[in-house]
């Protein structure tokens, strides 16, 4: 039977003093309250979480300092924007290619044709969707072509570049053409529905991190569907996982492709060691530095 909310609120001292009370050990005290000032007491919970001896009681395991969870905190926040930054690449990639076979097997206003939808209803709805954006959208490029051009919205090669990760996931399900697919797909080595799971799996990852969510330790209910070919870059997934290993595999492999010289892997791997992460709550497997892509060297 649900009650009235009856908690006070209470001060950063207050605060802290119940987390020494549950065992935390505060070191610098005005250095505490100014993070909890900056960054929420409830949000650093889910940071303190895995320091608990005994979460019914909210208990710390004995010699938890604040600075520890600090340092989770902050690994979680670098983690974010190094993933973010992955994810913009392939993303931009992805809308590239989209619109490129599109434009050259469908016309340069494909994406107004409903005759390549799997679903009518839901091209449609995508349709709308782009159309509100195109409204909404203050680019110089996209206010001339709709000024200059009678079409309903400008070429697919134009409004690809407004489009959101969502929409651009929504658009490559709702497409019906096999060749099609499989040419965008194929520009990233694997199969048109792999393809099709990872940008539902990005679009997910991409919001956590747009919206400041933690993300080191989460278990995703959208997960990457894993390639079974080419073998060698099967091999390097994890089998059922729900943390976010298999989604750094598959940003590796893409920016391999997508990105010259992106030293991406290495920065993963010289953040975890600089703030001396257990890679296992990312459901890294105990043997990761000696698997692909990780044993190619940090610098790669």
């Amino acid at each position: 039977m649900q009650r009235p909310f009856s908690k006070p609120p209470t001060t950063y001292a207050q605060q802290l003093a119940l987390l020494r009370d549950r065992g935390m050990q505060i070191d610098d005290q005005a250095e505490a309250e100014f993070y909890l000032q900056h960054l929420n007491y409830y949000r650093l919970g889910a940071y303190w979480l895995p320091f608990e001896s005994n979460h019914t009681e909210h208990r710390f395991v004995e010699g938890t300092r604040f600075r520890d969870v600090l340092n989770l905190y902050l690994f979680d926040r670098e983690l974010r924007l190094l993933t973010m930054d992955a994810v913009e690449r392939f993303e931009v990639s992805v809308r590239s290619q989209w619109a490129y076979h599109l434009a050259h097997r469908h016309g340069p206003h494909a994406h107004l044709d409903s005759s390549l939808a799997y679903d009518v209803e839901l091209w449609a709805k995508n349709l709308a969707k782009l159309t509100k954006e195109v409204k909404r959208s203050k680019e110089t490029f996209v206010r001339h072509m709709v000024r200059t051009y009678s079409e309903q919205l400008p070429p697919v090669w134009a409004v690809c570049e407004i489009m959101t990760l969502g929409l651009l996931s929504q658009w490559f399900n709702s497409l019906r053409p096999m060749g099609t697919r499989d040419a965008i797909a194929g520009t990233y080595g694997i199969d048109h529905k792999v393809l099709e799971s990872w940008l539902h799996h990005l679009t997910t990852v991409r919001n956590i991190c747009a919206h400041h969510a933690r993300l080191w330790n989460r278990e995703f209910t959208v997960i990457p569907k894993l390639p079974r070919k080419p073998q060698e870059l099967a091999a390097q997934f994890v089998p059922g996982s729900r943390h976010i290993y298999n989604t750094f595999v598959l940003l590796s492999h893409s920016l391999d492709i997508v990105s010259r010289n992106h030293h991406w892997r290495g920065r993963l791997v010289n953040l975890i060691e600089k703030h001396q992460i257990d890679p296992g709550h990312m459901g890294f497997p105990p043997d990761w530095q000696a698997r692909p892509p990780w044993n190619t060297g940090v610098d790669s």
